[in-house]
């Protein structure tokens, strides 16, 4: 059974290393209590390269026992149950990004039972305005604690580079210069580019230019300071840009202690 509507789609930036208490992940925590409070859906996204809050450099390592990478947890729901969340990434997060944004979704259900509670949280979609599906702060306060930024979004080719380095790896580095508040670069399994190419991880079809999504959150005046470089250095690929809400976590020691 398909489904259509609006939603909110909440993505919560992390460091793989994070915990929530002594030892469980915070990536994982999250999911768990998505699910336990009946939330749509919930995905974990594993970046290789990037920068956390702090602009410290996260990237896969050969020499280190532990490695700390960027991590998005992404979950989707009506707005009213992302707001009611929000309390929750609030106490599992010490130090990270968080956004909200309007997602326009087509749901899919095989099981009819599940499918009326899933209908009554979308509503018919229409000409919608950027951020007008979000909670609203007038009855979850802990919007407040937000504010209103842009997400980048970096489309380009693993073998892509600038001046004899990774292409993104130059623009995360860049990003940081700039003091950007933080990056992920994800790994794609398949795509394509502008000239159609199939790249793929199969062993059949194994690519050296696997497709590689480079995400940036920041206000919307970092994110022009950063432009005119990547209309520099970026000779082949696709540049989104979105309107996000964004939550900026901080160490807390006395939450990391509790």
């Amino acid at each position: 059974m398909k489904l259509e509507g609006e939603q909110t789609l909440l993505r919560v930036h992390l460091r793989s290393t994070d915990k929530y208490g002594m030892w469980r992940s915070a990536a994982d925590t999250l999911v768990e209590r998505a699910r336990a409070q009946g939330l749509a859906g919930a995905t974990v996204l594993r970046g290789f390269f990037g920068m956390d809050v702090n602009g410290a450099l996260l990237q896969e390592g050969a020499w280190s026992l532990v490695e700390r990478r960027p991590v998005i947890v992404e979950i989707v729901d009506e707005p009213r149950a992302i707001g009611q969340f929000l309390e929750t990434v609030k106490e599992i997060v010490s130090e990270g990004l968080a956004t909200v944004e309007r997602g326009h979704v087509l749901l899919y259900r095989s099981n009819k039972e599940s499918s009326p509670r899933s209908a009554g949280n979308l509503q018919v979609p229409g000409p919608v305005a950027s951020l007008s599906t979000i909670p609203l702060p007038e009855e979850f306060p802990i919007m407040n604690a937000g504010e209103t930024g842009q997400l980048a979004r970096i489309f380009i080719g693993e073998s892509d580079v600038h001046e004899g380095q990774p292409l993104y790896r130059v623009i995360v580095l860049k990003a940081r210069e700039l003091g950007l508040a933080g990056a992920t670069v994800l790994r794609g399994a398949m795509g394509f580019g502008a000239n159609s190419k199939m790249h793929t991880t199969r062993l059949l079809e194994l690519s050296t230019d696997l497709p590689i999504l480079i995400e940036i959150v920041d206000s919307a005046e970092k994110i022009a300071l950063l432009l005119p470089f990547l209309d520099e250095v970026v000779a082949e690929g696709l540049i989104t840009i979105e309107s996000v809400h964004v939550f900026r976590y901080r160490h807390n020691a006395a939450k990391q202690r509790a």
